[in-house]
């Protein structure tokens, strides 16, 4: 597992990134870690006073002005990103894709430097169904912004696609989120690609983001996809993230 590498979080306050937050600090594979996005955690717990932990880096970003982040300069190994939205908390279609395709799509742009022998690696929280050519808006969004990434020339792309999200913390009471908890939780004992535990997917995408597609164990059963353009992507199904978070 690498040893000694910077990592970006874009999107640390959603339900997994706070929970993938905590597994980048605790663990050894970093050495610097910088969680940027339009908020950031508060408090960062770590240190005895309550202050942050002395490799991370918290800073609060305009996504429409990008150059001013300078995410370049962070020369990042790995960029992680749980950046997200729904059609509901964007307020209109067009502003939910700025914010769930456009945003991420460019910031991990940014964030590519432009020495060739700096190998970077992307890991992108998308979702089950995620598809370029589907008629449902979260759906298409997430699929396009799969492509998209792939097509940015890193040297390594990892996308997971989990499921129902078990254990999710979210500020706002979401009902129907409730009443479909139970549903997968009944389904997920006939298929292990219903939901998965907030925790477990947190765990599986640092280790994937550690170990990179080409060291992910086999018996996982992580994916090649074509995202044409000469580009190519790995995918973590639910079931995927699962095995490997337990490993």
């Amino acid at each position: 597992m690498a040893t000694g590498k910077s990592a970006l979080l874009l999107g640390g306050t959603g339900a997994v990134g706070k929970k993938l937050l905590a597994e980048l600090l605790a663990s050894d594979d970093w050495t610097r870690l910088g969680e940027y996005g339009r908020r950031v955690t508060v408090p960062v717990s770590g240190t005895s006073t309550g202050a942050s932990p002395p490799k991370l880096e918290q800073k609060v970003i305009d996504f429409e002005k990008l150059d001013e982040a300078d995410l370049k300069g962070g020369r990042w190994d790995v960029v992680f990103v749980t950046l997200g939205t729904t059609r509901a908390n964007a307020g209109s279609v067009a502003q939910f894709e700025k914010i769930d395709r456009e945003y991420v799509v460019r910031a991990c742009k940014a964030a590519k430097t432009d020495d060739p022998t700096h190998e970077q690696r992307v890991v992108y929280l998308s979702s089950t169904g995620a598809d370029p050519t589907s008629r449902i808006l979260y759906s298409k969004s997430k699929g396009l912004t799969e492509l998209a990434l792939a097509r940015l020339g890193y040297a390594d792309t990892l996308v997971f696609r989990p499921g129902f999200l078990r254990g999710a913390e979210r500020p706002e009471s979401r009902i129907a989120e409730s009443v479909l908890g139970f549903v997968t939780s009944a389904a997920a004992h006939f298929s292990p690609n219903v939901e998965i535990e907030v925790t477990l997917l947190a765990k599986s995408m640092a280790k994937a983001g550690a170990l990179g597609s080409s060291h992910i164990p086999s018996d996982v059963g992580a994916t090649k996809v074509d995202a044409g353009q000469d580009a190519w992507f790995t995918v973590l199904s639910n079931k995927a993230a699962a095995l490997l978070g337990a490993k």
